[in-house]
């Protein structure tokens, strides 16, 4: 059965569509109302907030923090100065993604790692003889992320300190920390408390967004949220080297399009010498963005007398991709979604290297009435909605 999250007498209350799923052994809202639309654009054109408390969350201290880190992550985490927050993978000795996440100094000994897999035996197992302790907090700290170009309004009439908080950096007010990170590709926080916090603190945040209508959101808003940002997800658009028995389904992180966080040239690390090898050779797969064809799409609901009918949600249903002339598959759509801002139909998909290059025509498999049908699609880049504002700090 799944758990409560400290915010759940909050969220249980406001859910009025008893739509629910698991996340991480927790209850997790998928939408509040019957529909996720009215959740969706309060984040995109004002305010949004998500319990994300099922996040399994990892503080490490002591004087090889930083090493232990750096010698598992992709990242340098050696060069992280205090307040700093940077994301990037997990690997194995092969160089493939266990998982992806973030990671926070919140003190010069002090380490805060997020992730969405359980991770406390891996890091316990490479921190023997080292000077670090690894605590799991997921149970004990609540977490909750304010999303959209509100956000800062919002928060800073809680904490003035917020207000010229800068894009990755964290910090101490008031018992909470605040991240200005998030998964929506908007401007956003995410706060982290005791749990015992957790209640008072969403109260906190309900009344200080009021002025900008800010709801609560579920995971189904937050699924279309971050296709718009190009953002990848394990278990859907790759699966963690652990989680597999193929060979063929591990991917390293160019192959799921986060190459460009690994500081490859460094001190030693696992998997580094697998990385660098790999980068000698032409890209066997690669992780892409695509936008659908909406006359296409059109013409084939037309060809059956219908109109376009699309899914009010985000699709994780994986679907085949194939060449120009649509004869021979060249990979496999992952995630995809009608986007309400850019106004396109997206998707994320895994493709053969000679078609990861923008501009790539490629076919997808699309299904109407039950009949296997293909719509043309193009390779974009991502990510495929970006705001000024995500990344702004007032002067």
């Amino acid at each position: 059965m799944a758990r409560p999250t400290p915010f759940h007498p909050r969220t249980s209350a406001a859910c009025h569509s008893y739509a629910w799923k698991e996340w991480a052994g927790y209850a997790a809202v998928r939408a509040y109302d019957l529909h996720s639309e009215g959740e969706y654009f309060g984040v995109r054109h004002a305010a949004g907030m998500i319990d994300v408390s099922p996040l399994y969350k990892y503080d490490l201290r002591g004087p090889d923090a930083a090493a232990l880190l750096a010698w598992l992550f992709s990242r340098d985490i050696a060069k992280l100065g205090p307040g700093r927050i940077t994301y990037g993978c997990l690997l194995d000795e092969r160089g493939k993604v266990l998982d992806d996440g973030t990671v926070s100094r919140l003190g010069p000994d002090w380490f805060r790692l997020t992730s969405s897999e359980p991770w406390r035996g891996w890091l316990v197992e490479h921190a023997l003889g080292r000077a670090v302790t690894v605590d799991d907090i997921t149970e004990t700290v609540a977490a909750v992320a304010v999303q959209g170009p509100a956000a800062r309004a919002m928060l800073q009439a809680i904490w003035p300190a917020v207000s010229k908080l800068g894009f990755f950096r964290a910090v101490a007010v008031d018992g909470a920390i605040v991240g200005r990170t998030g998964y929506t590709g908007d401007l956003g926080y995410e706060v982290w408390v005791p749990a015992g916090e957790a209640v008072a603190l969403w109260d906190r945040l309900l009344e200080a967004g009021r002025p900008y209508d800010v709801r609560p959101f579920g995971l189904d808003a937050l699924d279309v949220l971050r296709i718009e940002a190009g953002f990848v997800l394990q278990g859907v658009d790759y699966l963690s080297s652990r989680a597999t028995l193929l060979e063929r389904r591990r991917s390293t992180p160019d192959e799921v399009s986060l190459g460009w966080t690994v500081d490859l040239d460094r001190a030693p690390f696992l998997g580094q010498a697998a990385i660098r090898e790999e980068r000698g050779r032409p890209p066997v797969w690669a992780l892409v963005g695509l936008e659908l064809s909406w006359p296409g799409i059109e013409q084939l609901y037309a060809s059956l007398d219908l109109p376009p009918q699309l899914a009010p949600v985000a699709s994780r249903e994986p679907v085949p991709v194939y060449d120009a002339s649509g004869r021979t598959q060249v990979g496999y759509v992952t995630s995809r979604t009608w986007s309400p801002i850019t106004k396109r139909y997206l998707a994320l998909a895994t493709v053969r290297g000679a078609y990861a290059k923008p501009g790539s025509r490629v076919k997808i498999e699309f299904t109407p009435e039950f009949e296997r049908r293909q719509v043309d699609a193009v390779v974009v880049e991502k990510p495929f909605y970006d705001p000024p504002h995500k990344r702004g700090v007032p002067k």
